[in-house]
């Protein structure tokens, strides 16, 4: 069983600048089959845009929606982990912050991201939970 966040992490997350028009990174996950991409300035973290952020924060809003970007719709109160961080630790820090997904950050820079999904996938794949973060995409 792992132990470690490097171990179940998704390496190479998608990332997208702060001024990536929501429209875009929607696509992206739609394309990616992903729920969330880091927000990024160069190297450096900046945020996390989930489907859900661009639903409550975007959509729920009204309007015109061509103009909005994913800084409008971002997580900037962010929370990480390192590759070398215990699992059980990230599940803690979910559990606490209430939080399905968490940026993996070493040395500053992002890379990889961690979810609820992974994390029910290794622990107990035959649990409703993992079995539907196994479950092929729906489209």
């Amino acid at each position: 069983m792992a132990t470690q966040v490097c171990d179940v992490m998704t390496r190479s997350p998608v990332a997208v600048a702060p001024q990536t028009p929501v429209i875009e990174a929607a696509q992206r996950m739609r394309d990616e089959n992903i729920g969330a991409v880091l927000v990024t300035e160069g190297d450096e973290l900046q945020g996390l845009v989930t489907d859900r952020d661009l639903a409550v924060r975007v959509l729920a809003e009204g309007g015109d929606i061509a103009h909005k970007t994913v800084q409008d719709a971002c997580s900037a109160d962010l929370v990480a982990v390192r590759p070398d961080d215990d699992i059980d630790q990230a599940i803690q820090l979910m559990r606490d912050k209430a939080i399905r997904r968490l940026p993996v950050v070493e040395g500053g820079q992002p890379v990889g991201i961690i979810s609820l999904g992974d994390l029910a996938l290794e622990r107990d794949p035959h649990s409703a939970l993992g079995d539907i973060s196994d479950a092929e995409p729906n489209r």
